[in-house]
């Protein structure tokens, strides 16, 4: 498997091996499985010819690409720091798993359903990877994953091959199909959209009165805000806390992120209200000076 730096693929053996962040997920775990290689994120942080760098260093000193089983990524990093991939890096993987037989796996969990102001992430993109999984938004807080993939893959195990205790939870499934009603009927990812472009434009605005603000990203209503030291490149992980405390102080709770904790990502429901919402950037922008 080849996965990247800052990824995060879930808690299961195979999974935290995949993903690329020690702390907390590997911290005092393993051994984990073998062969499994992390290239850098083609985004903001690593540019495409040093993706292609390392790709080409796994397949002449590590692994023949005929062995490589898959490549997985985040169309948006969630822990990783929402860290978006470069689009030019989303068609050279295509192109390179298609040259070498290779699986493209899109993992969606945190970007799927409406979360970047398209249904999938992906279609931001124009690229059809072999296989997307999706969770949490799915269906609404009730437990359920979905893998989703070409025939030939999905058709690939015995019957009886997969399954599990829980899986096609009656409750869950009539839930996400409820979620893809209400989704469409409410155009909830144009909403997304509308909601992270006024998040983005706020925090924009901070950027005078706020020197650590060093960078704002992200895709529809996936939206990061990246702390630094004022005027240098070192990350600022005790102001990232500090706008937390001060935010949870106001009854507004944020999630931080990325490799180095500086990051704080709004993740905040879809149907939130106007009203809500306005206030919610009030208490953002007051825990911002006090911090």
């Amino acid at each position: 498997m080849i996965a990247f730096g800052g990824a995060f693929h879930g808690r299961s053996m195979f999974a935290v091996a995949m993903t690329g962040k020690v702390a907390p997920y590997k911290l005092g775990y393993g051994p984990f499985p073998p062969e499994i290689y992390h290239a850098p994120f083609p985004c903001h942080c690593a540019s495409l010819a040093e993706v292609k760098k390392a790709m080409q260093h796994f397949f002449k000193a590590d692994i023949e690409p005929a062995r490589v089983a898959a490549i997985i990524f985040e169309p948006v990093q969630g822990e990783g720091g929402f860290n978006v991939i470069q689009a030019e890096a989303v068609q050279w993987l295509r192109a390179l798993c298609d040259e070498h037989g290779i699986v493209l796996i899109a993992d969606e969990v945190q970007t799927g359903f409406g979360r970047t102001g398209k249904l999938y992430a992906m279609a931001h993109f124009g690229v059809v990877p072999d296989i997307i999984v999706t969770a949490k938004s799915l269906a609404a807080g009730m437990p359920l994953s979905a893998v989703t993939g070409r025939a030939e893959i999905m058709d690939a195990p015995a019957p009886g091959g997969l399954g599990g205790t829980y899986a096609g939870n009656p409750m869950a499934v009539a839930a996400a199909h409820a979620v893809i009603e209400v989704m469409a009927e409410e155009k909830l990812p144009e909403r997304g959209a509308r909601l992270g472009a006024k998040l983005k434009g706020r925090l924009e605005a901070m950027r005078p009165q706020v020197p650590q603000i060093f960078d704002v990203r992200g895709l529809g209503a996936m939206v990061a805000v990246e702390f630094n030291q004022p005027g240098t490149d070192q990350p600022d992980a005790d102001f990232t806390q500090g706008v937390q405390a001060k935010a949870l102080a106001k009854h507004l709770i944020l999630l931080s992120c990325g490799v180095n904790a500086n990051v704080l990502r709004f993740l905040f429901p879809l149907t939130t209200s106007d009203a809500v919402f306005d206030e919610a950037l009030d208490i953002l922008e007051s825990a911002l000076l006090e911090a």
